[in-house]
């Protein structure tokens, strides 16, 4: 009978290396909607990550207030005017584009400027901020493009039409994206959370509960949370921590995904 010898037992040579702590010192990262929940989350991660944080948002005084807490700068910018969209900055490594609004209402009383209104903010203000920023990415040889989605990104829901569609464009974008930067050292990707502590979700609370016509406790547990297996709402810190890991070093291959952060909602 044949028999094959096996080598003394050793510390292994070959192993993988270990994920290294993400510094990003040297890097300039813009992040849009950071004056409040995720963005701000976000931007407190990035900057303590080493990162000179571009905290972007219509609310000038919270983006001071972020700004004044992670050494940034603060950039008041309303983004559904395509003019002051292409007036931000162009030089940052990181994009984080966060920035979003919700209308809750069926499709046929849906208001079609409102409808516009999220396109601009959460699809086409994305692209504008990536086609004037990329270049520089291009030239570097190294950027990080984080697009936060949403499980409405991959999933639907009754009454949010706009969102919805905004969500699943930026998924499109983020995919093209990532094909198009990656032989110039550019990752894209989309963080796609349930529902997050927010004040945006906060609002959704009440308008859902008025919809329905039943309390925010039972909008909170059987509207919002009807799908996720793990029944509470995601911290923004999380987000933020998903975000900070895929600009890190250990992540340079993760590219063109979606990463969601529900509960398990996607799983059913």
């Amino acid at each position: 009978m044949e028999t094959t010898s096996r080598p003394a037992a050793g510390p292994r040579t070959d192993a993988a290396p270990q994920p290294r702590t993400a510094r990003l010192d040297g890097r300039t990262a813009l992040v849009t909607g950071a004056a409040s929940g995720i963005g701000r989350a976000c931007a407190l991660a990035l900057a303590g990550a080493g990162a000179e944080v571009l905290v972007v948002d219509v609310d000038a005084e919270g983006a001071e207030r972020v700004a004044a807490g992670t050494g940034g700068t603060a950039l008041v910018a309303d983004l559904s005017d395509p003019a002051q969209v292409d007036a931000l900055p162009d030089h940052a490594d990181i994009v984080v584009n966060n920035a979003g609004l919700q209308h809750v209402a069926p499709v046929h009383e849906f208001p079609a400027e409102r409808f516009a209104l999220l396109q601009r903010v959460m699809l086409e203000a994305p692209f504008r901020i990536l086609r004037r920023t990329l270049p520089g990415m291009y030239a570097r040889g190294w950027g990080r493009v984080v697009n936060i989605s949403s499980v409405h990104g991959l999933r639907a829901s009754l009454y949010k039409s706009a969102y919805v569609a905004a969500k699943h464009g930026l998924e499109g974008l983020s995919k093209v994206v990532a094909l198009e930067g990656a032989p110039h050292g550019v990752t894209s990707n989309c963080v796609c959370p349930g529902y997050v502590r927010t004040p945006l979700v906060e609002g959704q609370l009440a308008e859902q509960a008025r919809r329905h016509g039943v309390s925010e406790d039972e909008v909170l547990d059987k509207v919002l949370l009807e799908h996720s297996a793990i029944k509470r709402l995601v911290e923004p810190e999380e987000v933020a921590a998903a975000v900070l890991w895929l600009c890190g070093p250990h992540a340079s291959s993760v590219t063109g995904t979606s990463l969601p952060m529900d509960g398990g909602w996607t799983a059913t």
